[in-house]
């Protein structure tokens, strides 16, 4: 195995570099982190009021005005699996064409590393657990989420299909469930884990006896922690230069019955947890091969569940009030 260096200050040095969604839960952390991996590293966010990314002549003018070496896409419309069943519709217009124009001006600009994340919504609805990034064109995704994940997909075959046309240095990421501090902790919109934490949490300060979790709980996920996803973006930015699609994720599988019980110890939740089964569970498995991105790129998840686990709930109770008054 190739012996991967740690230092990466000097990929970064100098450069311009594009963050699409970099105000947003991932991107955050990771302009955080790409301040502090480059000297005079200058770096662009364009903010969804001035530059709006479904507009052609918006992405040309983003581009014009910081005139990045590199770009990170990381811009999306997201949200869990009822946000994705109430606007699919939207769900693949906005992220197709946002991606797809990106891209392209991108090359014509003269953009020397395109980094585009994708999601793990895109493979096929029963893929053999692990999954492997062979296997994502070998079925059609699970349905509440398959608009978005055909979407994202489509930028894979645009990145391969302009390597081998014009020579254009992208590459494609598939990170798996996030989560840590800066989460979306709206229930309408976000995710199992932070969804899980703010019920918990707000139950146990009323004195609820129970809370309501969706589905049977038997489905399984996997979750990477955001650090550990800024990390990946960043080194494979720095290191990969091939088409062929990367899982970046923790190498560890857990039932969402197992995570929801979890998430109810670690917020001092006393009470029951009662399951919709009117609702859906999704895909019914969720664990990646992961065997790629440490060959290739030399990376590999560092964060302890637990750990990053505590570091969210603690983060969501120090700004719960902000949180709850800002999606009143």
């Amino acid at each position: 195995m190739t012996n991967w260096s740690r230092s990466t200050a000097e990929y970064w040095d100098g450069k311009s570099v594009m963050v699409t969604g970099g105000s947003g839960f991932l991107g955050s952390h990771l302009v955080e982190e790409l301040s502090r991996r480059g000297r005079e590293v200058d770096i662009f966010v364009p903010r969804s009021e001035e530059y709006d990314l479904r507009e052609k002549s918006d992405i040309k003018r983003a581009l014009l005005d910081s005139e990045p070496d590199v770009v990170l896409h990381l811009a999306a419309t997201v949200g869990g699996i009822g946000a994705n069943r109430e606007y699919p519709g939207r769900y693949f217009y906005e992220n197709a064409v946002m991606g797809i124009e990106l891209m392209e001006q991108a090359r014509k600009h003269g953009v020397d590393k395109f980094t585009i994340l994708g999601t793990i919504c895109s493979y096929p609805k029963h893929t053999p657990v692990p999954f492997s990034e062979d296997d994502l064109y070998k079925g059609y995704p699970e349905e509440t989420n398959a608009a978005y994940g055909i979407a994202k997909k489509a930028l894979l075959t645009q990145s391969r299909a302009y390597r081998k046309q014009y020579n254009f240095d992208s590459i494609y990421l598939m990170p798996v469930n996030l989560y840590g501090p800066r989460d979306n902790f709206d229930l309408e919109t976000s995710h199992v884990i932070p969804a899980i934490i703010r019920k918990c949490v707000e139950a146990r300060e009323h004195g609820d006896e129970s809370i309501t979790a969706w589905g049977t709980g038997e489905p399984t996920r996997e979750f990477l922690y955001v650090k550990d996803a800024v990390d990946g973006i960043l080194t494979s930015t720095e290191r990969y230069d091939k088409s062929d699609p990367v899982n970046l994720g923790s190498g560890r599988e857990i039932s969402i019955l197992d995570l929801v019980n979890t998430i109810v110890d670690q917020t001092g939740f006393d009470g029951e947890v009662e399951w919709d089964t009117s609702k859906p569970d999704g895909q019914p498995r969720r664990k990646l091969d992961t065997s790629r991105a440490r060959e290739r790129i030399g990376w590999e998840a560092t964060t302890n569940f637990d750990e990053g686990l505590d570091r969210t709930i603690e983060w969501y109770e120090a700004h719960r009030e902000e949180i709850i008054k800002s999606s009143a």
